[in-house]
């Protein structure tokens, strides 16, 4: 990608840190501990939302995460990919090669096409996990390769996407609160 829009760290979720952050943002990564509670909770909000049926934009690229270890990759794709719109990418570029020839795919075949890269090993235990959060037509996302569809959160806005990204964050923060590692980026204009 040309360096246009870039990576950074967002301090705190609070209005003040929040204000510190670059805009527009289009994108949010949060890296969460995968605890017991969180897993408990993934379960049940699964069950939950197979029996509602959300309504998902088709404009949503998402991937299925089939490889270990790989959710930063799974991240950064989903948050590049949701933004092909508004991110410059080099002529020559393999990302915007790789998100070209997958994005007819169902998210299972483009698991299955980022299978055949070079991948981490499969063997390394991980207690961390990377996730998506993309506003896509009016609509915030939590893109999560564990989970078989993505989450809808509700409306969004460019100026209102990074505060109510936060506030998922933060419900993640809230479900585990003894937890500290909790990290998140977001991708904004440079």
């Amino acid at each position: 990608m040309r360096p246009t829009w870039q990576f950074g760290d967002v301090y705190g979720l609070d209005q003040e840190l929040l204000s510190m952050v670059p805009r527009p943002v289009c994108a949010v990564l949060l890296l969460f501990p995968m605890t017991d509670t969180y897993e408990a909770f993934k379960q049940e909000e699964e069950e939950k939302l197979k029996g509602e049926r959300q309504e998902v934009s088709p404009d949503v690229y998402f991937i299925k995460q089939t490889i270990g270890n790989a959710c930063g990759t799974i991240g950064l794709i989903h948050a590049v990919a949701n933004n092909q719109d508004r991110l410059e990418f080099e002529p020559d570029s393999p990302l915007k090669k790789f998100i070209e020839q997958s994005s007819k795919m169902s998210s299972e075949e483009k698991a299955a096409f980022l299978e055949k890269d070079e991948a981490p090993s499969l063997d390394e235990k991980v207690n961390l996990h990377f996730i998506s959060f993309v506003n896509v037509g009016g609509q915030l996302y939590e893109l999560d390769g564990r989970k078989p569809f993505p989450i809808v959160h509700g409306k969004t806005s460019e100026d209102s996407f990074l505060e109510d990204a936060a506030k998922v964050c933060k419900a993640f923060m809230a479900r585990d609160p003894q937890e500290l590692r909790f990290t998140i980026i977001a991708l904004s204009k440079d």
